[in-house]
């Protein structure tokens, strides 16, 4: 899979501003707040809908317009994909694929596969489970359009459930149609437990070896799942808490109060880890994720690093830069002096200062 390029106009910094990628390594450089970042946001949204931020669309638009453009063009197994996207302040953004609108967003998902490294994720595993769970989310939505199709709707009748449990505190008659709710709760809940369950299965077998050449040998990394409830017994756990429920208007059980576990010969380096081995685990983290991607679309991903190498010793940033030759990667940084210390190849080098974006040669 490579990213040919992106074109944007009105979006964040950026009035117009037309990029080409090499399918090797490229790297924008330049001072913090220049833009960097934002080329990356664009990429991140043309292939997920959204931004790596949480940013709403009407915050990625450039300040005094109505309206920002996003155009990618992919290459994946040879086919050729244009996305645009049409982003607007007051309604839902416009979406099409080789100029053909679609009307859901899953159908874009699985064109732009990304993986997405930020120093925000070296910190996944000592922060709360919800940064956890989102891992499991993102990469489950980029793999598998069905888990997709059943985190959408199990959200969305969570949602509905804690709206009825506030409003049975002034209408007591609609608690008789909480059955109704817990039925389409425990069918869409049982099988996101389920797919979350076989896909920690599948991160183990990577992401054992992947640690153990990170920790020079003398760590063995496991990663358990931590279900808030088993796929079998939803429907007795909400049944059981239902009082509760109604008492503070909120679903306590289901699989949006998962987490998973990251275990270092046995010990939970949440709580017991070092700085320094929490660190290890999160690069091992998204190394596999890179390998299962690889696996399960039989294609590379677009690896994107966003100033994440200032946050690594250099141990930790060689085995990261020797593991990506073999995929496109785009790197932000503040500095070139790590890659010409490391004489690491470099393909393509782009200057990025006050909104502008300027490709260098010589590197």
């Amino acid at each position: 899979m490579i990213l040919k390029s992106v074109a944007l106009s009105h979006f964040r910094n950026y009035r117009d501003l037309y990029l080409e990628f090499d399918q090797g390594t490229n790297i924008l450089y330049g001072d913090n707040a220049q833009g960097k970042t934002n080329v990356l946001e664009s990429v991140y949204v043309s292939g997920t809908t959204r931004s790596h931020k949480g940013s709403k669309d009407k915050e990625l638009i450039q300040f005094g317009q109505e309206e920002a453009h996003i155009r990618t063009m992919v290459e994946r197994k040879g086919k050729p994909y244009q996305i645009d996207m049409h982003l607007k302040k007051n309604r839902s953004k416009g979406i099409a694929i080789n100029k053909i609108p679609i009307r859901k967003a899953s159908e874009l998902f699985g064109i732009l596969n990304i993986v997405f490294f930020s120093p925000e994720d070296l910190n996944i595993i000592k922060n709360g489970p919800s940064e956890r769970r989102r891992f499991l989310d993102f990469e489950l939505c980029q793999l598998d359009k069905i888990y997709m199709f059943h985190l959408t709707n199990y959200n969305k009748i969570l949602s509905q459930r804690n709206k009825l449990l506030k409003d049975v505190n002034f209408r007591p008659e609609l608690k008789d149609t909480l059955p109704v709710w817990d039925a389409q709760l425990v069918s869409y809940g049982t099988k996101i437990i389920a797919a979350r369950k076989e896909f920690i299965t599948q991160l183990n077998e990577i992401i054992y070896g992947m640690h153990k050449k990170i920790s020079g040998g003398k760590e063995e990394l496991l990663v358990s799942y931590e279900p808030d409830v088993e796929e079998g017994q939803l429907e007795v756990e909400l049944l059981r808490n239902q009082e509760k429920d109604l008492k503070f208007g909120m679903t306590s059980v289901g699989p949006h109060r998962d987490d998973m576990c990251f275990l270092i010969h046995g010990i939970d380096i949440r709580r017991f880890g070092s700085q320094g081995q929490q660190r290890s685990c999160a690069l091992s983290l998204k190394l596999s994720e890179i390998e299962l991607v690889k696996s399960s679309i039989q294609d590379t991903p677009v690896l994107i690093l966003d100033d994440v190498l200032s946050e690594l010793d250099s141990s930790r940033q060689n085995f990261l830069l020797n593991s990506i030759h073999d995929i496109q990667t785009i790197i932000t940084c503040t500095g070139l002096d790590e890659f010409v210390k490391n004489r690491f190849e470099v393909n393509k080098v782009f200057k990025v200062k006050n909104g502008m974006v300027k490709a260098e040669n010589g590197f």
